[in-house]
């Protein structure tokens, strides 16, 4: 399937330049992480990220365990 502009757009903002979900990703436990995980679904970057990539914004891509 392929995504708009601005979809590709906000999913590289979120796996490259958002401080949050940047460190959420890189310590994969913590604050951030856990607030990401009750965020994504409101932000815009994060929901975009999901579609993009097929995994939710707090995990990396390519992860395939379970949490």
């Amino acid at each position: 399937m392929e995504h708009g502009k601005i979809t590709k757009s906000l999913a590289g903002f979120c796996k490259n330049t958002c401080p949050v979900c940047t460190r959420a990703r890189e310590n994969g436990k913590g604050l951030l992480y856990n607030f990401v995980k009750l965020e994504e679904e409101l932000c815009p970057a994060c929901r975009s990220y999901k579609k993009v990539y097929g995994v939710p914004a707090h995990k990396k891509i390519g992860h395939t365990g379970s949490e």
